[in-house]
């Protein structure tokens, strides 16, 4: 099973890097009443790296989690 999600990242990782190198087209986007005008690329990339870092660091919170409670519940029993 290891390998079947190594595989997904490894796709979508791909079809990211690909799209990112056909869209240099400047966009402009809007955040808390600011703008800022930056590549498309650059937009898809910052938001993938942050996706990867916060989904995995809520995975293994989670994970972490779950362990902590299985360790309580079975030292209660």
């Amino acid at each position: 099973m290891r390998w079947v999600y190594l595989a997904v990242i490894i796709v979508v990782a791909a079809a990211t890097i690909i799209f990112v190198l056909q869209n240099f087209e400047i966009v402009t986007i809007s955040f808390l009443g600011s703008n800022a005008r930056v590549p498309l690329a650059l937009l898809v990339a910052v938001a993938y790296l942050l996706g990867a870092a916060t989904g995995g660091s809520l995975f293994a919170l989670l994970r972490r989690s779950y362990a902590r409670s299985r360790r309580s519940v079975m030292g209660a029993t």
